[in-house]
Protein backbone atom coordinates (compact mmCIF):
# COMPACT_ATOMS: atom_id res chain seq x y z
CA UNK A 1 0.00 0.00 0.00
CA UNK A 2 2.75 2.47 0.89
CA UNK A 3 4.23 1.83 -2.55
CA UNK A 4 1.19 3.55 -4.14
CA UNK A 5 0.67 6.16 -1.46
CA UNK A 6 1.79 8.93 -3.82
CA UNK A 7 -1.21 8.19 -6.03
CA UNK A 8 -3.56 9.40 -3.31
CA UNK A 9 -1.74 12.59 -2.43
CA UNK A 10 -3.32 15.79 -3.59
CA UNK A 11 -1.62 19.01 -4.45
CA UNK A 12 -2.30 22.19 -2.50
CA UNK A 13 -4.16 23.59 -5.50
CA UNK A 14 -6.33 20.45 -5.74
CA UNK A 15 -7.03 20.66 -2.02
CA UNK A 16 -7.98 24.32 -2.37
CA UNK A 17 -10.44 23.48 -5.14
CA UNK A 18 -11.99 20.68 -3.10
CA UNK A 19 -12.44 22.99 -0.11
CA UNK A 20 -14.01 25.64 -2.33
CA UNK A 21 -16.43 23.17 -3.90
CA UNK A 22 -17.34 21.71 -0.53
CA UNK A 23 -17.89 25.20 0.91
CA UNK A 24 -20.19 26.18 -1.98
CA UNK A 25 -22.09 22.90 -1.62
CA UNK A 26 -22.61 23.34 2.12
CA UNK A 27 -23.70 26.96 1.68
CA UNK A 28 -26.06 25.87 -1.06
CA UNK A 29 -27.85 23.11 0.87
CA UNK A 30 -28.11 25.32 3.94
CA UNK A 31 -30.02 28.01 2.06
CA UNK A 32 -33.34 28.66 3.73
CA UNK A 33 -36.39 30.51 2.57
CA UNK A 34 -39.06 30.19 -0.05
CA UNK A 35 -38.09 27.37 -2.46
CA UNK A 36 -39.44 29.40 -5.40
CA UNK A 37 -37.25 32.41 -4.55
CA UNK A 38 -34.22 30.17 -4.05
CA UNK A 39 -34.87 28.39 -7.37
CA UNK A 40 -35.21 31.78 -9.06
CA UNK A 41 -31.87 32.80 -7.55
CA UNK A 42 -30.25 29.57 -8.76
CA UNK A 43 -31.56 30.16 -12.28
CA UNK A 44 -30.31 33.75 -12.24
CA UNK A 45 -26.89 32.62 -11.02
CA UNK A 46 -26.63 29.96 -13.72
CA UNK A 47 -27.72 32.44 -16.39
CA UNK A 48 -25.27 35.14 -15.31
CA UNK A 49 -22.49 32.58 -14.75
CA UNK A 50 -22.79 31.24 -18.30
CA UNK A 51 -23.03 34.61 -20.05
CA UNK A 52 -19.72 36.33 -20.83
CA UNK A 53 -19.96 39.04 -18.17
CA UNK A 54 -16.87 38.33 -16.03
CA UNK A 55 -16.18 41.72 -14.50
CA UNK A 56 -19.88 42.50 -14.03
CA UNK A 57 -21.22 39.06 -13.08
CA UNK A 58 -21.53 39.68 -9.33
CA UNK A 59 -23.31 43.00 -9.81
CA UNK A 60 -25.52 41.51 -12.55
CA UNK A 61 -26.52 38.55 -10.38
CA UNK A 62 -27.48 40.77 -7.43
CA UNK A 63 -29.41 43.28 -9.56
CA UNK A 64 -31.31 40.55 -11.42
CA UNK A 65 -32.05 38.68 -8.19
CA UNK A 66 -33.46 41.85 -6.64
CA UNK A 67 -35.49 42.72 -9.75
CA UNK A 68 -36.88 39.18 -10.14
CA UNK A 69 -37.33 38.56 -6.41
CA UNK A 70 -34.87 35.69 -6.31
CA UNK A 71 -32.48 34.70 -3.58
CA UNK A 72 -29.41 36.92 -3.86
CA UNK A 73 -27.26 34.40 -2.02
CA UNK A 74 -28.35 31.55 -4.30
CA UNK A 75 -27.67 33.74 -7.33
CA UNK A 76 -24.16 34.58 -6.12
CA UNK A 77 -23.33 31.00 -5.15
CA UNK A 78 -24.44 29.68 -8.52
CA UNK A 79 -22.69 32.44 -10.43
CA UNK A 80 -19.40 31.53 -8.73
CA UNK A 81 -20.03 27.79 -9.14
CA UNK A 82 -20.81 28.06 -12.86
CA UNK A 83 -18.31 30.76 -13.81
CA UNK A 84 -14.83 29.62 -12.86
CA UNK A 85 -11.42 29.15 -14.48
CA UNK A 86 -12.37 25.65 -15.65
CA UNK A 87 -15.50 26.83 -17.48
CA UNK A 88 -14.47 30.27 -18.80
CA UNK A 89 -12.92 29.14 -22.07
CA UNK A 90 -15.71 26.73 -23.16
CA UNK A 91 -18.41 29.23 -22.17
CA UNK A 92 -16.76 32.07 -24.04
CA UNK A 93 -15.99 29.86 -27.02
CA UNK A 94 -19.59 28.68 -27.40
CA UNK A 95 -20.90 32.20 -26.78
CA UNK A 96 -18.62 33.35 -29.60
CA UNK A 97 -19.76 30.53 -31.91
CA UNK A 98 -23.45 31.22 -31.30
CA UNK A 99 -22.94 35.00 -31.47
CA UNK A 100 -21.06 34.64 -34.74
CA UNK A 101 -23.96 32.63 -36.15
CA UNK A 102 -26.63 35.08 -34.96
CA UNK A 103 -24.97 38.39 -35.84
CA UNK A 104 -23.70 39.68 -39.18
CA UNK A 105 -20.24 40.41 -37.79
CA UNK A 106 -17.27 38.11 -38.24
CA UNK A 107 -15.74 37.77 -34.79
CA UNK A 108 -12.25 36.27 -34.56
CA UNK A 109 -11.70 33.75 -31.75
CA UNK A 110 -7.98 34.54 -31.55
CA UNK A 111 -8.77 38.14 -30.67
CA UNK A 112 -11.34 37.15 -28.05
CA UNK A 113 -9.08 34.44 -26.63
CA UNK A 114 -6.24 36.92 -26.04
CA UNK A 115 -8.51 39.21 -24.01
CA UNK A 116 -10.02 36.30 -22.04
CA UNK A 117 -6.51 35.04 -21.22
CA UNK A 118 -5.54 38.53 -20.06
CA UNK A 119 -8.62 38.71 -17.81
CA UNK A 120 -7.99 35.23 -16.39
CA UNK A 121 -4.44 36.21 -15.43
CA UNK A 122 -5.90 38.24 -12.57
CA UNK A 123 -6.57 41.58 -14.17
CA UNK A 124 -8.12 44.28 -12.02
CA UNK A 125 -11.71 45.42 -12.57
CA UNK A 126 -10.66 48.45 -14.62
CA UNK A 127 -8.21 46.35 -16.65
CA UNK A 128 -11.04 43.87 -17.36
CA UNK A 129 -13.29 46.64 -18.60
CA UNK A 130 -10.48 48.00 -20.78
CA UNK A 131 -9.84 44.52 -22.22
CA UNK A 132 -13.53 44.09 -23.01
CA UNK A 133 -13.62 47.56 -24.55
CA UNK A 134 -10.77 46.60 -26.88
CA UNK A 135 -13.01 43.91 -28.37
CA UNK A 136 -15.41 46.52 -29.70
CA UNK A 137 -19.14 47.03 -29.56
CA UNK A 138 -19.99 44.46 -32.28
CA UNK A 139 -18.01 41.73 -30.58
CA UNK A 140 -19.50 42.45 -27.17
CA UNK A 141 -23.07 42.38 -28.54
CA UNK A 142 -22.38 39.13 -30.40
CA UNK A 143 -20.79 37.47 -27.38
CA UNK A 144 -23.54 38.56 -24.96
CA UNK A 145 -26.28 37.49 -27.38
CA UNK A 146 -24.56 34.15 -27.92
CA UNK A 147 -24.10 33.75 -24.16
CA UNK A 148 -27.78 34.45 -23.50
CA UNK A 149 -28.82 31.83 -26.06
CA UNK A 150 -26.30 29.37 -24.59
CA UNK A 151 -27.48 30.06 -21.03
CA UNK A 152 -31.23 29.83 -21.70
CA UNK A 153 -31.68 26.02 -21.59
CA UNK A 154 -29.36 25.67 -18.58
CA UNK A 155 -31.31 28.40 -16.80
CA UNK A 156 -34.66 26.67 -17.31
CA UNK A 157 -33.34 23.25 -16.26
CA UNK A 158 -31.58 24.68 -13.20
CA UNK A 159 -34.75 26.49 -12.09
CA UNK A 160 -36.90 23.37 -12.12
CA UNK A 161 -34.17 21.16 -10.63
CA UNK A 162 -33.55 23.66 -7.83
CA UNK A 163 -37.27 24.10 -7.21
CA UNK A 164 -37.73 20.36 -6.80
CA UNK A 165 -34.60 20.06 -4.66
CA UNK A 166 -35.52 22.89 -2.29
CA UNK A 167 -39.16 21.86 -2.01
CA UNK A 168 -38.05 18.36 -1.02
CA UNK A 169 -35.47 19.77 1.37
CA UNK A 170 -38.09 22.09 2.90
CA UNK A 171 -40.50 19.17 3.38
CA UNK A 172 -37.80 17.12 5.11
CA UNK A 173 -36.95 20.05 7.38
CA UNK A 174 -40.63 20.46 8.30
CA UNK A 175 -40.96 16.72 9.03
CA UNK A 176 -37.88 16.90 11.26
CA UNK A 177 -39.34 19.87 13.14
CA UNK A 178 -42.65 18.06 13.60
CA UNK A 179 -40.90 14.97 15.02
CA UNK A 180 -38.88 17.12 17.43
CA UNK A 181 -42.02 18.95 18.53
CA UNK A 182 -43.83 15.72 19.40
CA UNK A 183 -43.44 14.56 23.00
Amino acid sequence: MSKHKHLFKTSKQDSKWRRSIRYLYIRFIRLQGDPIAIARGVAIGVFVGITPTIPLSTISAIVLAMALRGSKIAALLCTFAVSNPVTFIPQYYFSWKIGNFLTPSDLLWERISLEVDFIMQGASFSECLTAIGRLGYETIIGMVLGGCVLAAPFTVVSYFAALRFFKTLDEKRQERRMRKAQP
